[in-house]
């Protein structure tokens, strides 16, 4: 069930949050000794806190301050419950911290789970994507509904892309953030544009994204004028919103001038790097003045952009999920970076799959504070394209190879 189905049918005494949270428990059990996306299951406190939210409701009725009634949700790493708050008080059950990238791994590709490596639930000998590697597993394998995430570089988008899921980035400084630089904000990784819209209404407090007027305007761009995506991803992003168009969602539209950033890495890097610019160049080539060159250059181009359109598209991830031997020097990141940089909220949707079975993502992007479009516009996209299931594992005392989460099931783009 999705997020909004099982809080419609707590609060309405249907289900009990006490038999919700065993069940997904018990579903992390059995999948997480091969999926490896927890470091940490929280058994007795998710029960104990499902029988909170089961006798407050037995004794209010449907309490609507519950929107998120009974909810199993992962957060990220084994300090997401500090930003989770919102979410335990409109009555979601954290049910475990999600891995991130272990000691060693680069941060932008591996997750280390309690029992080895996370691994991707369509291919098991490809990388989910990082860092939110396993939030993003565990919602696609049907773990949980929802989970947490933090997007410094692309860290939710990507495995969101990877693994077949709904990953919403929000605006910087919409939503409080550790992150001394302002590059990482909080993020989501949901099994559907409705779910990931019921956590946005929690955190930012906002009513439920109304319909956009439709057709909304869009730009196409496959690398932003300086990346170098693979031709798969472009293809399959381009048939996506080839289908979106179709549908009447999405109105394409030729900028005046076309769309040309400035490559964010070498910024992004001197940013992110600790004393950066307090001693000439840092890593890519550039210093910290040169790195404020960069973002303002590109916001004034985006900011022209977005006076033409409404959106931005262009693939999530330039390749495919590699293996978990790593990318080489080719950053997952090229496509997403820009837009931490520059601080507009991005949200990734599902776009089909690759000749290796594995997912690929089609990255939407809004101007600042614009969540509820992006929101609004992949609700659309799935009521008018058809729904989408991300695969189940099915792990009953059944042998499986390298290749056992290689399975084709209905997805939101109708690949068979």
């Amino acid at each position: 069930m999705s997020a909004t189905e099982i809080a419609a049918r707590v609060r309405a005494r249907e289900l009990r949050a006490a038999d919700v949270a065993a069940q997904a428990l018990d579903r992390i059990g059995r999948a997480d000794p091969q999926l490896c996306a927890f470091i940490e299951v929280w058994g007795e406190e998710a029960l104990r806190r499902a029988g909170e939210v089961d006798a407050r409701l037995d004794r209010r009725g449907a309490d609507p301050s519950l929107p998120l009634a009974g909810v199993p949700v992962a957060v990220k790493g084994r300090h997401g419950l500090r930003a989770a708050g919102p979410l335990l008080a409109a009555g979601a059950v954290a049910v475990g911290a999600t891995s991130v990238p272990g000691p060693g791994t680069p941060w932008q590709t591996w997750g280390l789970g309690a029992r080895g490596r996370t691994v991707n639930p369509w291919r098991a000998d490809r990388t989910p994507g990082g860092s939110s590697a396993g939030a993003a597993a565990a919602v696609a394998a049907g773990l949980v509904p929802l989970a947490t995430g933090g997007d410094g570089a692309g860290s939710v988008r990507i495995p969101a892309a990877w693994c077949g899921v709904v990953g919403l980035k929000t605006t910087a400084g919409r939503l409080p953030s550790a992150d001394r630089t302002g590059l990482a904000v909080p993020g989501v990784l949901a099994r559907s544009a409705a779910d990931a819209a019921s956590w946005w209404q929690v955190v930012a407090c906002e009513p439920e994204p109304g319909l956009p007027s439709l057709p909304v305007t869009a730009v196409w761009s496959p690398d932003l004028g300086f990346a170098g995506p693979d031709p798969e991803p472009v293809t399959l992003g381009r048939a996506a919103v080839e289908r979106l168009v179709a549908a009447g969602v999405l109105r394409l539209v030729r900028p005046r001038v076309p769309v040309r950033l400035m490559d964010p890495g070498p910024a992004w890097l001197a940013l992110r790097t600790p004393g950066a610019g307090s001693a000439g160049a840092e890593p890519g080539g550039t210093d910290l003045a040169g790195a404020h060159r960069v973002r303002d250059e590109n916001d004034r181009r985006l900011a022209a952009l977005f006076a033409e359109a409404e959106l931005l598209l262009t693939p999530t991830a330039p390749t495919a999920p590699h293996g978990h031997e790593g990318p080489g020097d080719r950053y997952s990141t090229s496509l997403t970076w820009a837009f931490n940089l520059s601080g507009h909220p991005a949200l990734s949707l599902p776009a089909g799959f690759g000749s290796d079975g594995c997912p690929a993502g089609l990255q939407l992007v809004a101007p600042h504070g614009r969540e509820a479009l992006l929101l609004a516009v992949a609700r659309e996209a799935e009521a008018r394209i058809g729904g989408w299931r991300a695969p189940l594992a099915d792990l009953n005392a059944r042998a499986y190879d390298a290749y056992a989460f290689n399975r084709r099931t209905p997805f939101f783009w109708g690949t068979p």
